[in-house]
């Protein structure tokens, strides 16, 4: 196993941690901002106010993106494990 190896495998691993984390930090991202905005205008500064809308959207999001998030991570596993006699010998 050569340092090239351990770094494509290192770059590809947090290329997929990227692709897995970004819908859901997107969404929670853009609920927070309007929430924040929201609770500057009214002058609301309830802490449930901002968690409850994150909390159902991260969980949609999850819902609608869990499968395309699992595959992927499932697709990255089957490569790697499958590499694994290329990287030993």
């Amino acid at each position: 196993m050569t340092p090239e190896s351990v770094i494509l495998i290192g770059q590809e691993a947090i290329k997929v941690t990227a692709l897995i984390a970004t819908p859901i930090l997107g969404s929670a991202l853009t609920v927070g901002l309007l929430v924040g905005m929201f609770q500057a205008a009214t002058q609301i500064q309830e802490a449930t106010l901002s968690f409850i809308p994150k909390l159902a959207i991260m969980a949609f999001t999850l819902m609608t993106a869990g499968s395309w998030m699992l595959n992927l991570l499932v697709n990255f596993t089957r490569r790697l494990i499958g590499n694994i006699p290329l990287l030993i010998g």
